[in-house]
């Protein structure tokens, strides 16, 4: 997954496709970039189970201890003992987007900078949704 993505849909569309939602978000405004470290809605199940809150939370997990660094956003290593625990059950969530963005893999001649290249079903930008995990995290970020 990019580093990039975009929710424009309205809280109402959210609800809609995914049901039995409590929603503790306020007013949903459209983020056209949400990225690492922002506050974004997540889709979890409640400590009920049978119930899925859509909340806000940060993006990014805390990176493994020895490596430091800012937020962690693809685990990549599943079988890493920092990650293992983390990816039960109770720490699935899904992440509600239009579009994600990826840069391209050479600097653009002109502005010597990689470009941003917008990825979505159609021009329509339907609601979609990946898959997360979540945790609760107590401590220096470092980013």
């Amino acid at each position: 997954m990019c580093n990039l993505y975009s929710i424009t849909t309205n809280q109402e569309a959210i609800l809609r496709l995914f049901r039995k939602l409590n929603r503790y978000v306020g007013n949903l405004a459209p983020m056209p970039g949400v990225f690492p470290d922002y506050p974004a809605p997540v889709i979890r199940n409640t400590d009920e189970g049978e119930r899925r809150e859509l909340v806000m939370m940060r993006w990014g997990m805390p990176p493994p201890p020895r490596t430091g660094g800012p937020p962690v956003t693809n685990i990549r290593n599943t079988s890493s003992p920092h990650w293992r625990g983390r990816l039960k059950p109770e720490n699935r969530c899904l992440v509600p987007f239009n579009s994600f963005a990826e840069y391209t893999p050479e600097p653009n001649p002109e502005t010597k900078k990689k470009d941003v290249v917008w990825f979505a079903v159609n021009e329509d930008r339907p609601l979609l949704a990946f898959a997360g995990i979540w945790t609760v995290f107590k401590g220096d970020r470092n980013g």
